[in-house]
């Protein structure tokens, strides 16, 4: 049975992966002051948190702005085979397609919902009919573009 994330970290480790999920570039001395212990422990409970699997990696917030690529769509994906076998090809071939942000399976009326970024509506199309369209078993689409994102962040509930 898996334990409870309560039972695995105590205050100051739920206090440093809700600190580190707004800010993974924090300085150790400056997370050691928000959460209220000295350097050497808050990077010993740091390392932890990496080496136990708490902390996955770390990346950079990038401005799509500056890089042109604020097209955002999500598109609703329907198989014609949902076999294990036919979940696997398509969870293989969605994953090369670097305009593809998230895929999540769903429990509905659909089976896939992706979130994609391009630069342009001309350039959604292009991924859409040539690159998506012919993903392995894919039957049916339904487009949903952003027109703002209203809220973008890593949920942290601890």
């Amino acid at each position: 049975m898996k334990k409870t994330i309560d039972s695995l970290l105590d205050f100051y480790d739920k206090k440093i992966l809700s600190i580190m999920a707004v800010d993974g570039r924090i300085s150790v001395a400056e997370l050691a002051n928000q959460i209220g212990l000295s350097k050497t422990p808050t990077l010993k409970r740091l390392r932890k948190l990496e080496q136990t699997g708490y902390i996955t990696g770390y990346q950079a917030q990038l401005d799509y702005d500056l890089l042109d690529e604020t097209h955002v769509a999500f598109i609703n994906v329907t198989l014609s085979d949902t076999t294990a076998a036919s979940l696997k090809k398509f969870n293989t071939a969605v994953k090369e397609l670097v305009a593809v942000e998230q895929c999540n399976m769903i429990a509905g009326n659909f089976d896939y919902l992706l979130k994609v970024r391009t630069t342009d509506i001309q350039e959604y199309r292009t991924l859409l009919g040539e690159k998506i369209a012919a993903l392995p078993f894919v039957s049916h689409t339904s487009t949903f573009v952003s027109m703002e994102t209203v809220c973008d962040r890593q949920k942290v509930n601890l």
